[in-house]
């Protein structure tokens, strides 16, 4: 699933789609496609991408785009985190197993 869902591909395009000023809220899966854990995650996105309005959802490989992951603290596999004008909210839910 995770091929129909918006990959950002840079530190840049995450700062881009997290931007102050822009109204709109961000999803952002911070992992990998081929993680178990991030498939199922995917699939539950892809299932709420076409009805949801609150906010855009964005895919990144902690791999290809490691800058985020001290700052936010990705250790696990797979980690959520929701995103409005560059501001991050407290809670991250991430796979615990």
């Amino acid at each position: 699933m995770s091929h129909m869902l918006l990959h950002l591909h840079s530190s840049w395009e995450v700062d881009q789609a997290i931007l102050p000023g822009k109204d709109g809220k961000a999803v952002v899966r911070f992992g990998h496609d081929r993680d178990p854990t991030c498939m199922k995650m995917d699939k539950v996105l892809y299932s709420i991408e076409k009805v949801q309005y609150f906010a855009v959802i964005f895919l990144v490989d902690i791999t290809k785009v490691p800058d985020f992951n001290k700052m936010y603290e990705l250790y696990d596999p797979c980690s959520i985190m929701f995103f409005s004008r560059n501001n991050y909210y407290s809670g991250v839910f991430a796979n615990t197993s």
